[in-house]
């Protein structure tokens, strides 16, 4: 309401029926540690959801969208995804997510390690609807329909934290022109944030240390579009207001 935001959470893949917009492909993911977290199928029936989203929002008269998820686990999902898509580590892009102990993040890095092992030899790394469907979440597949859906339509579409980026590189590896229409908002303290907006080639606007989802520091972007909109509509030139135009120094 701050922000004066409207929200529309959508329903991809939660574990039970809900009350949200229903674009249900199943109850939650696989346990990715015993196999693929999705068929192709699956993976990509989730990144329409997010295109048609978009379309949806676009016929309404909306002229710019924020990403946003609620996930379980899926910061784990997400490290695995970046682990593979920037050929880094596991202890390098893993972090505490929600607020683990030391013990806790040493073996949530092990289970990523542990996935990665398992699907190494059937996994296309060059392929990100692939490793999607392998490590991923249904809420990255809808993130990254949202930024191809936003390309499409011609709508910019903000980026939020860590997940909300990964879903944004995927998008942008199915095809680079999605780039265009996306945009940074804050860079998240989990580790792989500023590695997956150097990926982007993105400079974030806010670097409050914040690391959050649900589309929280997406939305603290919103108000300095309002400003920066408000000085560039609003504001008086040196012609208004009889002031000589700056002449450079001879």
């Amino acid at each position: 309401r701050r922000a004066g935001v409207d929200v529309f959470p959508v329903d991809i893949g939660v574990a039970q029926d809900t009350k949200i917009i229903n674009r249900k492909i199943a109850y939650g993911t696989n346990n990715m540690a015993k196999g693929c977290a999705m068929t192709r199928e699956q993976a990509v029936k989730g990144i329409e959801v997010g295109i048609q989203m978009v379309e949806e929002l676009k016929q309404k008269g909306y002229r710019i969208i924020c990403t946003g998820e609620m996930g379980v686990g899926n910061t784990t999902a997400t490290s695995a995804m970046a682990a593979v898509m920037l050929n880094e580590s596991a202890e390098t892009v893993t972090g505490r997510g929600s607020g683990l102990t030391d013990q806790g993040l040493e073996k949530k890095i092990q289970v990523i390690k542990k996935v990665l092992d398992f699907h190494n030899g059937s996994m296309d790394k060059e392929d990100p609807i692939d490793i999607l469907s392998h490590v991923g979440g249904y809420e990255i597949a809808g993130m990254a329909g949202l930024y191809i859906g936003g390309a499409a339509c011609g709508l910019p579409v903000v980026v939020d934290g860590v997940i909300s980026a990964v879903a944004a590189l995927t998008a942008v590896r199915i095809d680079p022109r999605v780039k265009d229409y996306i945009m940074p908002s804050h860079v998240s303290k989990e580790p792989a944030g500023h590695l997956l907006l150097e990926a982007l080639d993105m400079t974030p606007f806010l670097t409050c240390g914040m690391h959050l989802g649900e589309g929280s520091g997406g939305l603290m972007l919103m108000p300095l579009f309002d400003m920066a909109l408000a000085v560039y509509n609003s504001m008086g030139t040196f012609e208004d207001i009889n002031i000589d135009a700056y002449e450079p120094y001879q």
